[in-house]
């Protein structure tokens, strides 16, 4: 696998990507309907498109030259002192590879004056929990300012980074 810059010819393999995985982590906590209704919210072609043009962020994908095999997104605040990451996703069958760790490295060296990077992430989501601390990141003292699947307030994870 190898990271680049997603483009518009990604978006359709890129929705394919994240509905399978939502629904491989959440359906057995939400419901297989839940999380269709979810993914065609959030993750609809014309969302992830908007993605591609947003200013101070960064939309990559990990690929084989075959398939997409992971997604990450992530914006810069605060002039660019904190990156926000939205978005780490990989194909189920993938996970435990490296890519996740691949897409993590690019976004934060997409982002060199950043300070740190911050996360939410569902409170029931162990094994992406377990992946960020893997990573350097800290659970921060607040709850996320948005609801999760679930309707309740998401986990906020920091790393800090040398800037």
């Amino acid at each position: 696998m190898f990271v680049r810059t997603a483009g518009e010819r990604d978006l359709a393999a890129i929705r394919a990507l994240l509905v399978e995985t939502w629904h491989a982590t959440y359906d057995a906590l939400y419901g297989a309907a839940r999380v269709t209704e979810i993914t065609d919210a959030w993750h609809s072609i014309a969302s992830l498109k908007a993605r591609l043009t947003k200013p101070n962020s960064e939309f990559l994908v990990a690929d084989d030259g075959k398939r997409i095999g992971g997604v990450a997104f992530a914006e810069g605040i605060g002039g660019g002192e904190e990156v926000v990451l939205k978005q780490l996703y990989v194909l189920p069958a993938l996970q435990g590879r490296g890519i996740g760790g691949m897409l993590l490295d690019e976004i934060i060296e997409s982002f060199p004056e950043a300070r740190a990077i911050r996360l939410e992430v569902e409170a029931q989501n162990a094994r992406a929990i377990a992946f960020y601390e893997a990573n350097g990141f800290v659970r921060s003292g607040d709850a996320g300012e948005h609801a999760g699947a679930s309707g309740e307030p998401t986990l906020v994870y920091i790393r800090p980074l040398a800037g």
